[in-house]
Order: structure tokens, then C-alpha cells, then sequence
């Protein structure tokens, strides 16, 4: 039998591994990325804004992918492979739409799915499912990032209502949110509650001059005696188990996510180096630039391997939060390196806006560090190696 050619952006025939619906929904993703977002997006980056964010909010909605993973309520119910496929293809053409993305359907959406009240549940989930409703998420603070059990932020009872007041920072989403999912510190525990951004007393201004996710909004939340009424409180889940149960399902799309800004900059390299010539060839013929591609290439299969078996895993119901962390950890710690060896193989184009190379090296900087930090992810990695935790 006569094997088929090797196509070189896929070397290894990941292709081969997905079902006829993961590539299915993986096409229509990538045909609305291309028409709505591809000419524009180097433009918002460097522009530091997505003008009409919330037009494509809802052209995301109209596509199914705002909470794609959940079940009811206006969500698409596709599998947690299905979900992942589309983060990696949001997440290459740029990291900040995978986390409006993200913010939405994996952190907001799903812990008031996960954790509200069936009346939360209805208000809400339909509309951020359309697109019609933007939501965000609140629990980093100032001083309480990796330790979110120090949060400042407190809510006390008053007659029927709750008054929250409080600080949290680098909340994306946060400046064109219409409502708010905020962590605070009660006497009953940390307790999650759903805040309406016309709430008196909430504001969202947005924090400037990033150099990273720039095509994403971020801001602080600012919670000065903003009075919610008794309902606004989830009813059940208290302690960190809440925020950590939807940071655990954020950082499954990042597994994905990351890959995709890794494939679009290996690819480019990869033509990049076809197309200059140099010392009378073109530069991909030199050993040097095969081996960066070969390594690249190595890493970014891998890495897919890896996210697929976690997906998976997923579906079949067998997922832990540690092996979610060992994706997040390898993928996006890799996908980080194959951009930055991309950038070397573009020479000065490749800090050109021309090219998305750059823009998703940037942007992983930030993916990084949110959802836990390296160290972090390695220290619940070490845990799970010797059964010993070393996070103090």
C-alpha cells in the first residue's frame, strides 16, 4: 500500500486523531476567525482595544462557542475535546480573544452554571451564552494572586442585603462587563456572588500600557459598599473550592489555547524560511534553522498529544485537577519557546506587527502567569511526585 505524502504542517498526522464533528467545529471557528478577526487584529493590538467587542461577542455567541461546554441554558453542550479545539483555534489568531473567550464560558458562565441558583441560572446563562451579556470574573487582588485565601475583599450582612467592598485587579473583561462574578471573604467562609455592573458603588476602570494580551480589556474592580440583595450570593458552595472548581476549567482551555498561538508562529517560521533566501538559498536549507523547526515542530506535537489525551479525559469523566495543571505547565511554557525560536528564524520581521509572531510571544507572557503561575503548577506537580506540598 502507498502511503500518503507527509504534509509538512502536520508532520506527525494529528489530523488523523480528531473526529469528523471536532474538525467540523474547528472549520467553522476558523472561517468566522478569518472573515470578522484576521485582517483586524494586529490593528486592535497595536491599538491596545477591540472596537467592536461587543458586536463580536455576539458573533461568537451566534457561532456557539461562549460556554460551548456546558449543558442547557442557551449553551452549545459540545465536548470538552470540541471545546478545546476551538480554543486552539481562537488562540491562534490571538490570546486575548481566546480569554474574552475564556473568561466568559470557562469562569464566569460556569461557576454561575456550576454553582448559582436555578433563578442566577436563568437570568443570566442565556444572554452570555448569545453574546448579548459580557460577565467576568473576580478574584485576583492586589496582594493576593497565587494565594487567593489572603483576599481582602469582604461581604457582610445588613438586614436581607449583602454589602460588598473590596479590590480585585487584572480582570479581563472587567471594563465592558455587564455583571461580575466576586469572591469575598464572609463569616460563613468565601462565598461567590453575582454583581450587575450598574450595581451603586461598583466600578471597572481599565488598567493601561500593558505590553501583553493589548487586543484583551483588563481592569480593576472596585467595590466601595455595593449592596446586593440576599438572592445575589450562590446558595451552597463556600471556601475556595468555588473560584479554584472554575479556574480548573479555565486552565483546561489554556492547555488548548496555547497551542494555537504556538501552530501560527511555527507555521510562519516554517514558510518564513522557505521564502528567504540567504548566502544564495534559502535559509531553511542551513542545518541551524531545520533544527529550530525540528524542535518546534517535536514540542508542539507533544504538546497536542498531551492536550488531546486530557480532553479525553475529560469527556470520559477522568480528569484531575493535577493533570490539568500539567498541561497548562507544559503547553503554554513550550508554546512560549517555539515563538520566541520562531522570532529568531524572522530575524527583525519578527518583531514586526506584519507578522503574528511577536504578538502571540507577547501575549504568552501573560498566559504564563494567569490561571497559576509556573511555579505553582510545578509546585502541585511536585506534590503529586512526592506526596510532600512545598507551597509555603
Amino acid at each position: 500500500m502507498k502511503l500518503p505524502a507527509l504534509d509538512p504542517a502536520d508532520p506527525a498526522g494529528l489530523d488523523d486523531l480528531l473526529t469528523d464533528d471536532e474538525k467540523s467545529i474547528r472549520g467553522a471557528v476558523r472561517q468566522m476567525l478569518d472573515r470578522s478577526v484576521e485582517p483586524y487584529i494586529a490593528e486592535w493590538f497595536e491599538n491596545g482595544a477591540i472596537p467592536n467587542v461587543r458586536e463580536l461577542a455576539k458573533e461568537l455567541g451566534s457561532l456557539g462557542v461562549l460556554g460551548m461546554h456546558l449543558e442547557g441554558y442557551g449553551c452549545a453542550g459540545m465536548s470538552a475535546t470540541e471545546y478545546g479545539v476551538a480554543c486552539l483555534e481562537i488562540e491562534a489568531t490571538d490570546s486575548g480573544l481566546r480569554s474574552l473567550v475564556s473568561v466568559q464560558g470557562s469562569l464566569a458562565m460556569f461557576a454561575i452554571w456550576r454553582w448559582g441558583s436555578e433563578e442566577q441560572k436563568q437570568q443570566w446563562l442565556p444572554r452570555m451564552a448569545a453574546g448579548e451579556t459580557i460577565g467576568c470574573f473576580g478574584l485576583t487582588e492586589p496582594d493576593a494572586g497565587s494565594d487567593p485565601a489572603s483576599m481582602t475583599t469582604v461581604a457582610r450582612r445588613d438586614g436581607d442585603d449583602w454589602v460588598l467592598n473590596g479590590r480585585k485587579m487584572w480582570i479581563s473583561n472587567a471594563p465592558f462587563a455587564d455583571v461580575a462574578v466576586v469572591w469575598a471573604h464572609t463569616d460563613d467562609g468565601i462565598r461567590g456572588f453575582v454583581v450587575p455592573a450598574d450595581t451603586p458603588g461598583f466600578s471597572a476602570p481599565e488598567i493601561k500600557h500593558k505590553m501583553s494580551l493589548r487586543a484583551s480589556a483588563t481592569g480593576e474592580l472596585v467595590l466601595d459598599d455595593v449592596r446586593l440583595p440576599a438572592d445575589a450570593v450562590f446558595p451552597e458552595v463556600r471556601g475556595l473550592k468555588g473560584p479554584l472548581a472554575c479556574l480548573n476549567e479555565a486552565r483546561y482551555g489554556i492547555v488548548w489555547g496555547s497551542l494555537g498561538a504556538a501552530r501560527s508562529s511555527l507555521e510562519i517560521a516554517r514558510r518564513y524560511s522557505i521564502e528567504r533566501v540567504q548566502f544564495g538559498k534559502p535559509i531553511g536549507a542551513f542545518q541551524l534553522t531545520q533544527q529550530k523547526l525540528a524542535d518546534m515542530s517535536l514540542e508542539y506535537i507533544k504538546g497536542y498529544l498531551l492536550a488531546l489525551h486530557l480532553g479525553r479525559r475529560k469527556d470520559a469523566g477522568g480528569l484531575r485537577p493535577e493533570q490539568v495543571s500539567i498541561g497548562k505547565l507544559n503547553n503554554v511554557r513550550e508554546a512560549l519557546e517555539i515563538c520566541r525560536a520562531a522570532r529568531t528564524i524572522l530575524g527583525a520581521n519578527g518583531i514586526s506587527l506584519e507578522y503574528p509572531v511577536i504578538r502571540h510571544q507577547n501575549n504568552l507572557e501573560s498566559v504564563l502567569t494567569y490561571e497559576g503561575t509556573v511555579e505553582m503548577h510545578t509546585l502541585i506537580l511536585g506534590e503529586v511526585l512526592t506526596g510532600k506540598a512545598a507551597f509555603r
